[in-house]
């Protein structure tokens, strides 16, 4: 608070908020009692919880995303809105619909409308005929001037092929050695910036064209992290064209085998993907058929579909089991893919160039 209070755009936010609190009439601001101690709630307190009480006009809260809210007209049209802190997004499928949403904030809050959406939480967003172009070019130009590297001469990929990192040298995931980093450490963060520095004006497009159709790809990097030979799961997915949900992280147990592992990871992408099937459902655009995820594992597939290995399975933890349910119910089903057309293979392992430009391609990065 301390730190907070010496910064002027801190306490100049602060008295915005608390006049915007006052005119609305939200709070009653009162001196505090000497013999009181506040008590300041983030949350609503257990037990003065009111549920469905709020007056949302008709906005449905979706229950697999606290900050969206969804209104129906009919079965074709509907209005999203997505709320982070004190800004919102929103779009819809009917300009009438949008205009009435936009009148009724301005009607009963004290708010500005900046048009249309053009940046957000550092994502710049552009609009087109075809497509929606999203980029982090601002952010990326701020990075590189903060570290002195916005001159400074560029790479093709981000890391060394066949390289990963130790606890004391090689390439890898730089995030993980902030407590003990090295001069090798620092060169690998330095080839970060330098890939940054290349792909300034890089992207990913979003086409409007496409069939809406929610795709999974699942891969790993068996005993990847060399300091305690745990797998790197990684998964990708889109809809359409370009991806819109992406992960990369270690495993939780050590995996005993690459189809061990590569079954986890497709366990980890199914749970994904059960939420991301939601979501669309709540966007009116549900799934009815099966969410194909792509694994190019053939033995993993295999064992995903055979419950007879029990010698093989016994010792997996009964959660990643998980996925063979959701097989059955028709949720997603594995399907095979080379190794080459796999997508996720970008997340877990540093690769050579040609492969990593078709890979990054496929991905749906690119310029505009």
């Amino acid at each position: 608070m301390k730190e907070a209070l010496k910064s002027i755009q801190w306490v100049k936010a602060m008295e915005d908020e608390l006049l915007s609190l006052e005119s609305h009439k939200t709070w009653t601001l009162t001196e505090l009692p000497s013999d009181k101690q506040a008590i300041v709630y983030v949350s609503q307190p257990p037990g003065f919880e009111i549920k469905g009480k709020e007056d949302k006009h008709g906005y449905e809260r979706s229950e697999n995303e606290p900050t969206v809210y969804v209104k129906r007209v009919n079965e074709k049209e509907l209005i999203i809105i997505c709320l982070y802190e004190d800004d919102i997004i929103y779009t819809g499928s009917s300009n009438e619909l949008i205009d009435e949403f936009k009148q009724h904030m301005l009607k009963e809050f004290d708010m500005t409308d900046i048009g249309i959406l053009n940046y957000f939480l550092g994502l710049e967003v552009i609009k087109g005929k075809e497509g929606i172009f999203l980029s982090q070019k601002k952010y990326a130009k701020d990075l590189l001037n903060r570290f002195g590297m916005i001159k400074c001469k560029t790479v093709t990929v981000p890391m060394i092929p066949g390289e990963k990192l130790q606890l004391d040298d090689g390439v890898g995931i730089v995030s993980l050695f902030l407590q003990q980093p090295s001069i090798y450490h620092l060169g690998a963060a330095k080839r970060i910036l330098r890939y940054i520095a290349g792909t300034i004006e890089y992207g990913i497009w979003y086409g409007n064209k496409q069939q809406i159709i929610l795709t999974g790809y699942s891969d790993n990097d068996w005993a990847g992290s060399s300091s305690d030979m745990k797998s790197i799961s990684a998964h990708v997915f889109s809809i359409g064209s370009g991806s819109v949900s992406w992960s990369s992280r270690k495993q939780g147990v050590v995996a005993l085998s690459t189809t061990e592992a590569e079954y986890i990871s497709a366990a980890a992408c199914a749970c994904q993907a059960i939420w991301l099937r939601k979501m669309m459902g709540d966007l009116m655009h549900e799934q009815q058929l099966a969410t194909t995820i792509f694994c190019d594992n053939r033995s993993a597939i295999f064992l995903n579909k055979n419950q007879g290995f029990h010698s093989r399975t016994k010792h997996i933890s009964i959660k990643y089991h998980f996925i063979r349910t959701l097989t059955d119910e028709g949720q997603v089903k594995l399907n095979s893919v080379a190794t080459h057309e796999q997508i996720a293979d970008i997340l877990t392992k540093a690769l050579g160039a040609e492969q990593f430009l078709y890979l990054r391609e496929r991905l749906g990065v690119t310029t505009i």
